[in-house]
């Protein structure tokens, strides 16, 4: 495994923290800055579909950041592909992050036009075949992962087939064992890498990993147990190291992050650390490890091998 580190444990809390002083801008403020659709006149659709799901994914990222801190809660109720923008101005953004979201509509508005002009039509709600083609595992296709309350527990194999393949997620569905095998709880991924959706008892972290994970990178989000409202864990990490990494036997582009944080457990809490590693093409995991006093949020996953479809 060739990985560049970076950091020490150490060091991560205190570039966690930021904080902006001033009055908010008021959302009617917030313009778009605009941008020149001939930059794309040499793009086809796919590539400018491509882009303006970057741009969306890259606002949503700063909009959630922008909405822990105020606390707003607009977008509790949850962002997809496509952003709703009034939304993101709503929240009444101030300094660079209003500076950075007028750049982002005005690159989405012009990637808009661009679209029109050469006459694509509405995005597909699957991935081109480029695309897919592109990413380390495909339609069909069993992830097979060895799952572990702690090192010395026994091992308990958990598969998962990829059942659709989508602009932002990744679909799979449980594999129960058994003549014949069976499909059965959804799951869902976005492209981060975040399990937005998962079986009631499972590890899910909807929004702990944003935007572009590169070396050095700072993510915060919580961890929960799906079905149970009372489990929560608040998590913060860093990028320590990135880089080619075979598992299963499948070449991946793997991120790993450091994780910290706390769990609730009655009226005290308790410590909750460990890493996270994902492929940066897909969001697909590839280890999970976590430590922690409380049950639900102790866990090692490792992907242990890739079935072919069917």
């Amino acid at each position: 495994m060739k990985l560049r580190s970076l950091l020490q444990p150490a060091a991560l809390a205190a570039t966690l923290v930021a904080c902006l002083a001033g009055c908010a801008t008021r959302a009617v403020d917030v313009r778009p800055l605009p941008a020149n659709p001939a930059e794309f006149i040499a793009w086809d659709c796919n590539r400018i579909d491509d882009e303006s799901d970057l741009v969306q994914q890259r606002a949503t990222d700063l909009a959630w950041t922008v909405d822990e801190r105020v606390g707003n809660n607009i977008l509790a109720l949850g962002v997809g592909v496509t952003v709703f923008w009034p939304a993101l101005f709503a929240m009444r953004p101030d300094g660079l992050e209003a500076a950075d979201l007028a750049r982002l509509k005005g690159r989405y508005e012009a990637l808009a036009v661009a679209s029109r002009n050469k006459g694509c039509p509405p995005p597909a709600e699957g991935l081109s075949a480029a695309r897919a083609a592109a990413l380390p595992l495909a339609l069909g296709e069993r992830l097979v992962y060895e799952d572990r309350r702690d090192a010395r527990g026994p091992a308990r194999e958990s598969t998962l087939a990829v059942s659709a393949l989508r602009r932002g997620e990744t679909e799979y569905r449980s594999v129960e064992a058994g003549p014949p095998p069976r499909l059965t709880h959804l799951w869902l991924q976005d492209r981060a890498g975040n399990i937005a959706q998962a079986p009631d008892g499972a590890l899910l972290w909807p929004r702990l990993l944003r935007g572009e994970l590169v070396l050095g990178a700072v993510t915060a989000g919580d961890m929960l147990v799906a079905g149970d409202p009372l489990a929560r864990a608040r998590m913060r990490g860093q990028v320590v190291a990135v880089g080619p990494q075979t598992v299963a036997g499948r070449r991946f582009d793997a991120a790993v992050i450091e994780l910290f944080g706390d769990a609730q457990q009655g009226d005290a809490s308790t410590r909750v650390d460990g890493a996270i590693v994902v492929d940066r093409a897909s969001g697909v995991l590839l280890r999970l490890d976590l430590r922690s006093d409380v049950g639900s949020f102790s866990l090692q996953r490792r992907l242990v091998r890739v079935e072919p479809a069917g």
